[in-house]
């Protein structure tokens, strides 16, 4: 940066809402992008909004946690975010209530799946116990993920990285899987898609309709519970392959 550029993101780096005007201006730029390309899945907002940010970071050499320092706002909001998806959630409860022992199945097999598949191709390529112990949660939330891998002896910070990239690839390559498997009802992608991408993927599922969103978010908050119950439980047999 020339000196007068840089002495004016330096004085505007010492606000604490530079993070938040940033993340803010990024993702309402990927939401535009992803508008103007129809939708497609590769125009994934969140994908477009992340490397804008990592781009603009590295370029203006601000640490992450100056930028956090402005953006935590964001972060506190999801929570309230998350208790919000009950509401469509809701909507759909009689549908629920007539797939509850399907949907129960689907939640077993898809969280024990998504360890065990992540675990053995880590093991195929020779990642170290670290690696496989952080990959074991890849997709749950971020924030339940990052307390698994703490609790099992990973690492939080590898498993977040990898939570976010399960997440975009989810919502990315879902449509193909679907349409490859011709899969149509909308609660079944919902579920699925919920199980496999968390909340990137939830966010995703929510632009396809409400009930593909509702069905994703519930398989969203029922995957965390069930892989901080069971992955602790299942950890030393993974290991022991």
């Amino acid at each position: 940066m020339t000196p007068r550029i840089s002495e004016v993101w330096v004085y505007l780096a010492a606000s604490p809402l530079l993070g938040l005007t940033l993340t803010l201006l990024a993702y309402q730029g990927a939401t535009w992008v992803h508008k103007r390309c129809r939708g497609h899945p590769l125009a994934n907002p969140v994908l477009l909004a992340v490397a804008t940010l990592v781009a603009l970071l590295s370029l203006t050499d601000t640490s992450y946690r100056t930028y956090f320092d402005g953006a935590q706002f964001v972060h506190f909001l999801l929570g309230p975010a998350t208790v919000a998806l009950a509401i469509p959630l809701y909507a759909q409860f009689g549908r629920l209530k007539r797939l509850a022992l399907p949907l129960l199945v689907a939640l077993l097999v898809g969280s024990l799946s998504a360890a065990l598949s992540a675990v053995a191709i880590g093991s195929l390529f020779g990642a170290s116990r670290v690696t496989l112990l952080s990959l074991a949660p890849k997709s749950v939330t971020t924030p339940i993920a990052m307390g698994v891998a703490e609790r099992i002896g990973g690492l939080p910070s590898l498993t977040a990285v990898l939570v976010i990239i399960t997440g975009i690839v989810g919502a990315i390559g879902a449509r193909y899987v679907y349409r490859a498997l011709h899969i149509e009802d909308d609660a079944v992608r919902g579920f699925a898609m919920g199980i496999a991408a968390h909340g990137i993927g939830t966010a995703r599922a929510f632009q396809e309709n409400e009930q593909t969103g509702a069905f994703a978010a519930l398989a969203m908050g029922l995957n965390g519970l069930m892989t901080a119950l069971l992955l602790p439980l299942v950890t030393p047999w993974l290991l022991s392959w």
